[in-house]
């Protein structure tokens, strides 16, 4: 007998999820970039180019010691700087260097490509369905952690 849908999606979204930063981590490795560094590089140029350490860790999801040691691996290749504020010394901002844009450029072509395979064949119709379940099950899941 065949398991029910509410009994795997869990188990299945998450295999979805970790199969998909696993290819797209095989194909960003030529670039030398963790996973953790091709995501601080996106979330930096999702924020503008520019964000709070603390944020970024938070955003991320990652402690503020693991964020220092990728900060630190960015800054050696030239793809980020740490700039301290002048009217507040305990906040440490993040800044995409000049050079970040060609390294970006390349994750961004190859992540569309990787979307473009991993798509193929889905309809834009289903996919809007599919956004609209998973925006339901993240509302649910927040309204679950007040309880």
């Amino acid at each position: 007998m065949p398991t029910p849908p509410r009994e795997t999606i869990g188990v299945e979204m998450a295999r979805a999820s970790r199969l998909w930063r696993t290819r797209l981590d095989e194909r960003l490795e030529p670039l030398g970039l963790t996973q953790a560094k091709w995501l601080v590089l996106l979330h930096l140029y999702r924020a503008g180019g520019e964000m709070p350490q603390k944020d970024l860790a938070q955003s991320i999801g990652v402690e503020g010691p693991t964020m220092v040691r990728v900060l630190d691996g960015l800054e050696r290749r030239g793809l980020t700087e740490r700039r301290g504020r002048a009217c507040d010394r305990r906040v440490r901002d993040v800044l995409l260097t000049p050079a970040a844009a060609a390294v970006l450029e390349d994750i961004m072509r190859i992540a569309t490509k990787l979307r473009e395979e991993v798509l193929a064949g889905i309809s834009e119709d289903d996919l809007a369905v599919f956004r609209r379940v998973v925006a339901a099950m993240l509302c649910n899941m927040d309204r679950a952690a007040l309880k």
